[in-house]
């Protein structure tokens, strides 16, 4: 049994993950609605992920902030929120345009029976003010991740400011206070690293249980909806992640290399969130510093959504299709900036693919019922919409602290001078 543990822990993480995932596509194949009984398995490692989730968000932002000061936040996020909007943008576009050459509509009809139930849709003011809770205990029990963080980095700004007072005993305060937080950040790394451990078995549960339930029917139904919106993300990561990344001098294969186990985890979780805690271990090893990381990809995951908004994109031309409509240059001009809008003003919204749609839709003057003909493949296609997102997640704090280098290295290299000549 012994010999048996040490061959498992000593393999990769990316070979155990992609065994999981494999595997577990066969027994869901073979089982079909009987490797329910597998369900379970990938119930625990959701849980466990998200039972980290908490700590990880609010010990990772206190502890990051604590290593910057307010100047430095600041320019952090005038780099990383432009970014959010620029490839979600882009990413809505890429998903017209290879609808408008794929017509995953064409042939469709809206059935009659067809009903939806549509949660509520929060107002861009609510969703900002969701952000500040009334009772912090129930933001943290709640799982409301954007109040978390919120919560997080303005404490962490106390201890900053404690650290920095010109009171003796404030400062000695806030120091106390940071060594607690290192110490907690480095307690959470020890049980994330357990969690990893069991990722690869929670991945055959869920990988299972979804192929075993769901089935071919539905995704061959609607095969040309799912294969435009994997296209989509695939165009976006292959191509316009690539060209952004290059105007920064990044090397695009080793950074994808490096995030491997993250986009995987985030494929099969189908959970940015999830896949925080893996997100922020593989932006140390794509050479992430630290304070960029830990800032920038807690706030990602709750608000950039660039493989959810290819969905609008596609969705769009998909319903228009079915409705015998065609939208004008202007008309899809206008929903690029609602589908932008949307898919970060639904961030953390529980179904925020679907109230996302359900905006768009309205806008666009298209049935939101529509929506419910791709209920049944929400799964599948939500796994390439998450890898999208936690992938430009990952994108985005890279180029941020790329230009925080170039940045910084004439000063290192003028200190240096400096030292030379003393």
């Amino acid at each position: 049994m012994k010999s048996i543990w040490q061959w498992y822990t000593g393999m990769s993480f990316m070979v155990k993950m992609t065994g999981g995932f494999l595997i577990g596509i066969l027994l869901g194949v073979v089982l079909g609605d009987y490797s329910s009984f597998l369900a379970p398995l990938g119930s625990l490692f959701l849980n466990l992920l998200k039972m980290i989730v908490i700590p990880l968000v609010v010990f990772s932002l206190m502890v990051a902030v604590n290593h910057s000061n307010p100047k430095e936040l600041g320019r952090i996020g005038l780099k990383i929120f432009p970014f959010y909007l620029l490839s979600t943008g882009v990413a809505v576009v890429i998903g017209i345009l290879l609808a408008k050459i794929t017509n995953p509509g064409a042939g469709f009809s809206l059935p009659t029976e067809v009903v939806m139930d549509t949660p509520a849709r929060p107002s861009f003011i609510d969703t900002l003010l969701g952000m500040v809770p009334s009772n912090i205990f129930s933001a943290f029990a709640n799982g409301d991740i954007l109040a978390v963080v919120f919560v997080s980095v303005v404490f962490g700004l106390a201890i900053l400011f404690m650290r920095h007072s010109t009171d003796k005993k404030q400062q000695e305060m806030g120091e106390f206070l940071f060594k607690l937080l290192e110490a907690g950040n480095e307690v959470v790394s020890k049980v994330l690293s357990g969690i990893l451990v069991y990722a690869p078995i929670g991945v055959l549960g869920i990988t299972a249980n979804t192929f075993g339930t769901q089935g071919f029917d539905t995704a061959i139904a609607l095969g040309k909806f799912i294969g435009t919106s994997y296209l989509g993300v695939l165009v976006l990561v292959g191509v316009a992640f690539p060209i952004m990344m290059k105007l920064f001098g990044i090397k695009v294969i080793q950074f994808y290399k490096d995030i491997k186990e993250a986009a995987f985890t985030s494929f099969v979780t189908s959970s940015s969130i999830g896949t925080l805690p893996v997100t922020i271990k593989c932006a140390e090893k794509a050479g992430i510093g630290e304070r960029v990381a830990k800032l920038t990809l807690p706030i990602g995951a709750t608000i950039n959504m660039n493989g959810t908004a290819i969905r609008f994109g596609v969705a769009v031309i998909f319903a228009a299709e079915i409705m015998g409509m065609t939208l004008s240059t202007p008309e899809l001009a206008t929903i690029v900036i609602i589908g932008t809008m949307a898919a970060v003003g639904t961030a953390g919204v529980p179904g925020a693919g679907l109230i996302g749609m359900s905006i768009v839709f309205t806008q666009a003057g298209l049935p939101i019922e529509i929506v419910a003909l791709t209920a049944g493949i929400n799964i599948l296609v939500d796994m390439i919409f998450t890898f999208g997102n936690v992938v430009g997640d990952l994108v985005g704090a890279k180029i941020v602290d790329q230009s925080e280098k170039h940045k910084d290295a004439p000063v290192d290299a003028e200190e240096s001078l400096v030292l030379n000549e003393a």
